[in-house]
């Protein structure tokens, strides 16, 4: 055990001083070398999609960090557009497609879906080879429910309204495409696991706006069938599931999904976060503000989330993804107050 990476290691439940760390987008438009990339590639789809680029952005945060991981440099909305949906990323706006109805749910294409991916397998495979040998590398996929709630609106809005009422007034048609999605979503973690990913990240970013029958509905079973998925083949590899805003609902999720490590948003209260962590690993969970305003406000972040959560299997992270404005120096200097340096 002692030979595996940090973070692989605590996500199987071992508690290590310092927590390893990593942070959630830590590829991205706080860094001057992804913006200056970021202007060669064209359009977003296209930066996701070229396995030279997507690979020197995701090595671009371990240069100049070193952090204990890296995230594959990648979208959620790429499941989507592998299942032949039309996407496209507005500056300002972010993710459009054309909204799906109960039609377009029963004439999903799969036959292509790895075809069209097969430039995100091509990246994680040389990252694997190109990332330090203790750097561990994590794959990802958004949930079921997330994904299905961007396909029925077309864009984001703020509580997914869209989504939730195309699941209460066409109940069928709506668990049908949570199946596919599941299905499918799997089958892309199990590739990424294939060509090198050490781990794997769920990302619900909309869990919050559920009621709970609709939580165990649409985010718990299928997360479970995925993770029951994975562990037939790859029954040692550790799945983080992050169902964001989820609140009391967390409690249970970790037994319903049978995922290794629970990712909690800021909002979870440490005396919750504590109790979580005894059933195992747990990720998070600093304001990514406090990051941007730094000072105090940073340092006492930092220090709760150690207090609360250092003696227990903890991987410091975000309680969401790093923000544009973010100072690089803060970064630096939560770094070094997690590893003990300042």
């Amino acid at each position: 055990m002692g030979n595996e990476r940090r973070l692989i290691r605590v996500l199987r439940g071992e508690s290590l001083s310092p927590a390893p760390i990593w942070l959630m987008r830590q590829a991205g438009r706080y860094l001057p070398e992804y913006r200056q990339l970021r202007k060669q590639a064209g359009s977003f789809l296209d930066l996701c999609y070229n396995p030279d680029l997507a690979v020197e952005v995701t090595l671009q945060p371990i240069r100049r960090f070193g952090f204990d991981a890296a995230i594959l440099f990648s979208d959620i909305l790429v499941v989507p557009h592998a299942l032949g949906r039309d996407l496209r990323f507005e500056e300002g706006v972010g993710p459009l497609m054309t909204p799906i109805d109960a039609a377009g749910i029963a004439a999903i294409e799969r036959a292509s879906f790895h075809e069209r991916l097969a430039p995100v397998y091509e990246t994680v495979g040389r990252l694997r080879k190109e990332l330090p040998r203790e750097t561990a590398l994590i794959g990802f996929c958004g949930a079921p429910w997330t994904v299905a709630t961007y396909m029925i609106a077309g864009r984001g809005t703020p509580d997914q309204a869209p989504a939730r009422l195309f699941a209460y007034s066409q109940r069928e048609a709506f668990e049908a495409l949570i199946a596919s999605l599941a299905e499918v979503s799997a089958e892309y973690l199990l590739k990424q696991i294939e060509a090198g990913a050490d781990a794997v990240q769920i990302f619900d970013s909309w869990a919050g706006v559920l009621g709970e029958a609709e939580f165990e509905a649409f985010c718990a079973k299928p997360v479970a069938a995925m993770v029951a998925r994975i562990r037939e083949r790859h029954p040692d590899v550790p799945v983080i599931g992050f169902p964001k805003g989820a609140g009391s609902l967390y409690n249970g999720y970790r037994q319903a999904t049978g995922v290794s490590a629970l990712g909690l948003d800021w909002s979870v209260p440490m005396s919750q976060a504590v109790r979580l962590q005894r059933q195992g690993a747990v990720q998070g969970n600093l304001d990514p503000l406090r990051l941007v305003a730094g000072g105090d406000a940073l340092r006492q972040g930092v220090d709760a989330v150690l207090e609360a959560l250092s003696g227990g299997p903890l991987v410091f992270n975000l309680g969401h993804g790093i923000t544009p404005e973010t100072p690089i120096g803060h970064v630096e200097e939560m770094i070094a107050r997690v590893r003990g340096q300042t």
